[in-house]
């Protein structure tokens, strides 16, 4: 199944749906969060049979909402297959369907439920370890536009990972700042989806990261890809690198998220340099602040992981992204060499 052929009905519980969902899911659920919760307790304390009439009795009074929604999503997606899903494919999704279709709505179960989905995700990501791709890593310090480079190039079709952007973080003790915070799961899903676009590239490009993303694990394939992969050192003047930082966090609409950051990092860094950079935030001077943390405390902790590398990395050492990024798309032009897989090709 391409799960984006599909219109998904999630009729899970809120919290449920939040943690995770398949793609352009709606929440139509059966139970709130606390109906559910009390469901469980009374299929613990009673049995199954008593917590199917409590369940009939809590659902019964939403069918006519229920219908409406699907009725209206009908309209909304033009003719494309409604694919309803619960947790194992059981109960919940099976009758909902049951019922949408003796009403009239033309609807289908997904077998297994959400949980085939994480079987099939686990089983993929344990071929991809032994899969013979080729990893091109982009390495480089703290605001070397890594992130900017790898969303031109999947823009311009190259088989590109954005491991940050899947995982809305940012890597690093800052990396939360104005973003959304995703589950285990939702990653592994949203992994999942490109590998399955990428699953006939014989390379792939991704950022340099350690085994966390945040609160995100990264899964073995990828570890093991970046270890043995083939890295690009990009570099930066300072100057280039403060600019691209100011523009990513936009330190200015999250002034007290920075500070809690920086106190979560405050152990790492001398008394005297965290003065100063408390100073430098106090007075709004966010350039210096950035200047503070590179010099400080992200450029020391790069240099220590750099050593650890046996391998020597191509240079990609330019004065500006620009012709950072065309050196980097001539070396993927000339010298990966794929005739099965080019740009938008």
């Amino acid at each position: 199944m391409t799960l984006k052929e599909k219109q998904f009905v999630d009729v899970r519980s809120p919290a449920e749906f939040k943690e995770y969902a398949l793609p352009g899911a709606v929440n139509i659920p059966l139970f709130s969060n606390e109906e559910r919760a009390d469901i469980g307790t009374t299929y613990k304390k009673s049995g199954k049979e008593t917590a199917i009439q409590e369940g009939l009795k809590i659902v019964g009074p939403k069918l006519s909402d229920h219908y409406e929604k699907m009725k209206e999503l009908k309209t909304e997606t033009e003719g494309k297959e409604i694919v309803v899903y619960c947790w194992r494919g059981g109960m919940r999704s099976g009758s909902f369907v049951s019922t949408m279709q003796m009403l009239g709505i033309d609807c289908e179960q997904l077998p297994g439920g959400i949980r085939s989905i994480r079987k099939e995700i686990e089983y993929t990501f344990e071929q991809e370890i032994h899969y013979p791709r080729k990893y091109i890593v982009l390495s480089g310090g703290t605001g070397t536009a890594k992130t900017l480079m790898l969303e031109k190039l999947q823009l311009e079709g190259y088989p590109v990972i954005d491991l940050e952007g899947l995982a809305n973080h940012r890597g690093s003790a800052f990396g939360q700042i104005g973003m959304q915070r995703k589950s285990q799961k939702q990653f592994e899903l949203d992994l999942w989806q490109r590998i399955m676009e990428l699953k006939n590239s014989s390379y792939i490009i991704i950022e340099g990261e350690s085994r966390r993303i945040g609160d995100i694990f990264l899964p073995d394939f990828i570890t093991e890809g970046k270890g043995s992969g083939r890295r690009l050192e990009v570099s930066l003047p300072i100057e280039q690198r403060l600019s691209v930082i100011s523009d990513t966090y936009h330190p200015w609409k999250h002034h007290e998220d920075i500070k809690s950051a920086i106190e979560r990092i405050k152990n790492k860094l001398t008394l005297n340099v965290y003065e100063k950079i408390i100073h430098s935030l106090e007075r709004k001077d966010y350039r210096d602040v950035i200047l503070l943390l590179l010099y400080h405390y992200y450029d020391p902790r790069y240099n220590h992981a750099f050593q650890k590398y046996e391998d020597t990395p191509l240079l990609i050492d330019a004065d500006n992204i620009h012709e950072n990024f065309r050196k980097i798309r001539n070396y993927l032009n000339y010298t990966v060499k794929d005739a099965t897989l080019t740009p938008n090709g």
